[in-house]
């Protein structure tokens, strides 16, 4: 991976304006921020610079005004759950430039916070415009981005910024790029990844990738039945996409050329109905009823599994292996994930989990905490495993 700045390249900031991209696009229930994990990510970045004496001046998106100011999407709503946060003031401006940030901006003091409007108000922002960037500039003297969530979109707060000013990326964004460098980038080998979920048509690109990356590539959730039945296996009324039986096979065929093995489920816990508690058996994937779906990977699978992650130095972790939302079908993934944090505890491998499906079913497993790092970052942090540039990471090594 090549070089970027951090903030331990910054020195001498006292008083300086830094312009600083957070991810604040957080969950609100009856106008209140209803969970504030992103924002105890990117809280580090924030205190150092105030403690260094620097202006921070927030910059972030919230949910999907399409470039017109909306109520229920103004970052306002945000400001309070910001502040209980950092446990310090934080001051908020009506628009991210112009008159409105300008006079905010003036007001600072060194050490001071201040959260600028939600900049997906500007139709500028998503448009990556030369105008708007060039308006949101006049802020700074410094940008720093910490939203490694944003970096795979190129706009104006994303990117642009970084051609305007000095960049680095801040501590949250330090800390995933090295993290997913010992996932993909530079691993320790073998390396190890488990592709969970629904569908192959969502992760298609992430297949092809990781096949020509990895040692071998565990296949679970409904996905996996797509590529049972590619080889001619009854799948029964589980979720299948039968159209995409090539492609799963020609995946199948670029891992065998790469030298990667694939490991699809060798039984499963099969319902004839998908709900909490269904009568349910344990069969062989060969034996799956015509009538009956497979909610969840059966013992043996995970007795298969498991013994992959023992042989692994480093695990690439994205999607559940079963209806993991439901018990009982929760069993594969949660055995699966505790394996690998023991594992990871014991000194014995790099774990790097993400996407949403996958933080929650390790927040359900109860083992987050001890994987060796934990994506909150959604679409890019899937984009980086299907092997893509994200503009956002990419120019802050520029130079």
């Amino acid at each position: 991976m090549p070089a970027f700045k951090t903030l331990d390249d910054l020195t001498d900031i006292a008083g300086k304006r830094v312009l600083v991209r957070v991810d604040l696009n957080v969950p609100v229930t009856d106008g209140k921020v209803s969970d504030t994990t992103r924002i105890e990510r990117v809280a580090p970045t924030i205190k150092e610079l105030s403690d260094k004496g620097a202006k921070v001046i927030l910059l972030a998106h919230f949910g999907r005004p399409k470039g017109e100011p909306v109520a229920d999407q103004s970052l306002s709503l945000i400001a309070p759950a910001v502040e209980e946060v950092l446990d310090q003031r934080v001051a908020f401006a009506s628009d991210c430039i112009g008159a409105p940030a300008a006079d905010a901006i003036a007001k600072m003091e060194n050490g001071d916070i201040l959260l600028l409007e939600n900049t997906r108000f500007h139709k500028g922002e998503e448009k990556n415009d030369a105008g708007f960037t060039a308006e949101l500039a006049k802020n700074g003297d410094i940008y720093v981005n910490d939203a490694f969530s944003a970096a795979h979109r190129a706009h104006a707060s994303t990117e642009g910024l970084a051609h305007h000013l000095p960049a680095y990326a801040g501590r949250t964004m330090q800390a995933e790029l090295e993290a997913l460098e010992k996932g993909l980038g530079q691993p320790q080998r073998p390396v190890v990844a488990i592709v969970g979920g629904a569908k192959v048509s969502t992760k298609i690109d992430l297949l092809s990738n990781l096949v020509t990356k990895v040692d071998a590539l565990v296949i679970g959730g409904g996905m996996a039945n797509t590529f049972i039945a590619a080889q001619g296996i009854d799948v029964g009324k589980s979720l299948c996409e039968h159209d995409l039986a090539d492609t799963a096979r020609a995946i199948m065929e670029t891992a065998k050329t790469a030298g990667c093995a694939i490991v699809l489920p060798v039984d499963g816990v099969v319902a004839r109905e998908f709900k909490a508690n269904a009568a349910n058996e344990t069969v062989d994937i060969n034996a799956i009823p015509a009538d009956a779906m497979m909610l969840d990977v059966g013992p043996k699978s995970v007795e298969l599994i498991n013994g992959w992650i023992e042989k692994a130095a480093t695990l690439v972790w994205n999607g559940p292996l079963g209806a993991f939302e439901i018990a009982p079908f929760d069993k594969a993934t949660v055995s699966a994930a505790e394996h690998a944090a023991a594992q990871t505890r014991a000194g014995k491998l790099v774990s790097v989990a993400g996407g949403g499906d996958t933080v929650s079913a390790l927040n359900h497993a109860e083992v987050a905490d001890d994987f060796s790092y934990v994506s909150t970052a959604g679409g890019a942090f899937l984009e980086w495993m299907e092997g893509k540039e994200l503009p956002g990471v990419a120019v802050l090594t520029k130079g």
